[in-house]
């Protein structure tokens, strides 16, 4: 994969830039879509509903913070996996050339949902300085968490994309899945206040730690837990490992299906 770094980089690119090709402002809507999202956010749930976290000091805009953090990480594998499912049937000219690389297409458009979540990131940060407390010293560590995101996002793409190529349906599973994902994560509300008896399912979804840490380092200032973050990293590495293979066998069958 590290051989085609410079097409990686170049159809990255021209994703990023395609998808706000022929608008007014351009690429400046992947800055502009988050901060309205931020203020949206702001206003309905901080100002008109005033719902609250349960900080023992809770600002009018903490809550929007942090269900902003949430959402900007589900929204990262929600692009990714709901991408995934076409990105083959959706480029068939890049099947029949027998030396195109087929794998650096979920790489790719994990690379475009990668950018978006970045400039989200910025958007964050500018609320914290300007909503918020500042920016906390950990919040580089949100590098770290992200990490095990962006090894499910691949190796779930790369199962995905290669099962959209036999089962036509997996792309409308995979739109109520990813909704249904959102719910099942604390997306909307803290991991304590989910009850006992469901604390299990939330646990065994690996985006609510993932989210949880996130809010640690970026909004609390406190330190990820590194040993489930460990964890994290050597389960998402193994899913790419095992995606990525099942990717490379299923492949070979494209061309006759397609």
């Amino acid at each position: 994969m590290s051989n085609h770094l410079g097409l990686i980089y170049q159809l990255t690119k021209r994703e990023v830039i395609g998808r706000y090709k022929g608008s007014m402002l351009g690429i400046l809507w992947s800055f502009i879509n988050p901060l309205l999202m931020l203020l949206v956010y702001t206003m309905f749930f901080s100002v008109i509903l005033q719902i609250k976290w349960g900080l023992p000091k809770e600002s009018k805009s903490d809550f929007a913070i942090l269900l902003f953090v949430g959402l900007v990480m589900y929204g990262f594998i929600a692009e990714c996996i709901n991408r995934a499912p076409g990105l083959v049937t959706g480029n068939v000219n890049y099947v029949k050339k027998v030396v195109f690389p087929l794998g650096v297409l979920p790489v790719v458009s994990c690379a475009s949902a990668l950018f978006h979540w970045a400039i989200s990131m910025v958007v964050l940060l500018l609320a914290l300085v300007i909503l918020g407390e500042g920016i906390p010293p950990t919040a580089i560590l949100i590098l770290p968490v992200m990490f095990p995101l962006m090894l499910y996002g691949l190796g779930v793409g790369w199962i995905l994309a290669a099962m959209g190529v036999y089962l036509r349906d997996i792309s409308q599973i995979v739109g109520v899945f990813s909704q249904l994902l959102m719910f099942l994560s604390p997306v909307f509300f803290p991991a304590s206040r989910i009850p006992d008896r469901y604390q299990g399912l939330f646990r065994a979804n690996p985006l609510t730690g993932i989210i949880e840490q996130a809010r640690a380092v970026l909004v609390f200032g406190a330190q990820p837990n590194w040993s489930d973050l460990l964890v994290q990293a050597l389960v998402a590495l193994t899913l790419c490992v095992v995606g990525y293979g099942w990717f490379t066998i299923t492949k070979r069958g494209f061309a006759d299906v397609l």
